[in-house]
């Protein structure tokens, strides 16, 4: 299994618009994020999770030519309103979107014109929303397992596939979700900023829940702009990375490097 970061920035994204701070203004590459999203692939299946407002650069910049499916975190602007640039995913089929039921309801309240059975099909998603709970998709041999998470007083959906875990927008993991992460090799974890926040783990927070679960290897993802990549990068043990937009990696070569 191969992932690539499309996105790492929190909501705002990095630069944010109308600041002058020093990592806005950095020409470090990395320290431009646009909003945070993931792709999964194999031979046989590509999959994303969520679709920010850029997901139509993030694919551009990273050639995406096939699509078979999409799985939602939550509802949130910066994870889902990419979502009418699937329309081309759609040419010949609908496409699979899994989520939660809160997610999907939202989905299909908000983008009403997407399943109004009265509409041309042309410029229009043909999407087919399931209910993680029911039925997830594979990738790697894995069923995508959905893993619920806090956000704030929000329980949104996490993602496992096999040895890799993927949980953005946390701020807090209830026991039985830290037992559904058990044995998690390849940790994706949200690290917003240095500073506490109600909704999103910080950086010392996320630091505890890596220690917890134990992966041989962890990248932050959703960082804001109070994080200067190469700075964050010699804070951190060496089995922790900050991740950054275009960062691509398998699974397998990461398993197999960690830890010597």
């Amino acid at each position: 299994m191969n992932i690539t970061f499309l996105g790492t920035g929190t909501s705002h994204g990095v630069p944010v618009i109308g600041c002058g701070c020093r990592v806005c203004r950095s020409p470090d590459p990395k320290n431009r994020r646009t909003r945070s999203s993931l792709l999964l692939e194999d031979e046989q299946t590509a999959l994303v999770i969520d679709t920010p407002q850029e997901f139509r650069i993030q694919a551009l910049r990273e050639g995406l030519g096939r699509l078979d499916g999409v799985c939602y975190t939550h509802h949130h602007a910066d994870h889902v309103y990419g979502i009418d640039d699937l329309r081309v995913f759609t040419k010949h089929r609908k496409l699979p979107v899994y989520g939660p039921e809160k997610t999907l309801r939202f989905i299909r309240e908000k983008f009403d014109y997407m399943f109004a059975g009265n509409c041309g099909r042309g410029g229009i998603a043909d999407l087919d929303l399931r209910d993680i709970q029911q039925s997830g998709p594979e990738i790697g041999g894995y069923i995508l397992q959905p893993v619920p998470v806090n956000h704030g007083r929000e329980v949104i959906t996490a993602y496992r596939a096999g040895p890799l875990a993927y949980v953005t927008d946390c701020s807090g993991i209830p026991p039985k979700s830290f037992e559904l992460l058990e044995g998690v090799e390849v940790l994706i974890i949200g690290a917003l900023r240095h500073r506490p926040h109600p909704t999103h783990f910080s950086v010392d927070e996320a630091l505890a829940v890596i220690e917890k679960i134990g992966p041989r290897m962890a990248y932050f993802t959703h960082m804001c702009h109070d994080i200067d990549q190469k700075e964050l990068e010699m804070q951190l043990p060496a089995s922790v990375r900050p991740a950054y937009d275009g960062l691509s990696l398998s699974i397998e070569s990461v398993r197999g490097a960690a830890h010597g």
